[in-house]
């Protein structure tokens, strides 16, 4: 743990999916100025759940990168101070009509019922977290490499897919490759 303090409890060691699989069913909508809204109006409604914790609350994903077609779902990453203290922010974004979707080793998901809005709970320190950020910030000041992106995940939108996290996992040969140009870029 980054924090100097050990957890509380072990953390979860399988990966829980409430409700199983699901089919994708959104394509590509280009840039929305919205999405930036949606993501400051989701934010406030998450710092509000959990005004008692120590998070940081960033917008991540492909909505958070102007002029990138994305599909329309808000990512939000949350970083808390311990992972296995769910009732420390769990119980916060549940009462805050959040549901819970995944909850996995160092990660939890909650998203509104409509599924436009993705929580993503890391603890803070989580190199998944800089990761994201890193992809974002990148996409966000090289053309080329956004385009790239929205080029690979046109393609893969052109297929069925039986599962979300399927085309989720079809996208990391170019992620991977646009984070090593990121952290080349960086140095």
């Amino acid at each position: 743990m980054t924090n100097g303090s050990k957890p509380r409890r072990p953390d979860v060691t399988t990966v829980e999916i409430i409700g199983g699989p699901e089919a994708l069913e959104v394509g590509l909508s280009s840039y929305d100025a919205r999405w930036a809204e949606d993501y400051l109006r989701h934010r406030r409604r998450i710092l509000d759940a959990l005004a008692a914790a120590d998070v940081d609350v960033e917008h991540i994903g492909s909505t958070s990168v102007p002029g990138l077609a994305a599909k329309p779902i808000v990512d939000i990453v949350v970083a808390v101070v311990d992972i296995t203290a769910e009732e420390d922010y769990l119980d916060g974004l549940l009462a805050a009509g959040y549901e819970l979707r995944v909850r996995e080793p160092g990660h939890r998901l909650v998203r509104t019922p409509t599924r436009d809005v993705h929580v993503h709970v890391y603890e803070r320190g989580n190199p998944a977290v800089h990761e994201y950020l890193l992809l974002r910030d990148h996409l966000r000041s090289h053309a080329d490499d956004r385009a790239l992106y929205e080029s690979v995940k046109r393609a893969l939108l052109n297929r069925q897919w039986s599962d979300m996290n399927h085309y989720s996992d079809a996208k990391s040969d170019v992620i991977l490759a646009i984070k090593t140009r990121a952290r080349a870029a960086r140095q």
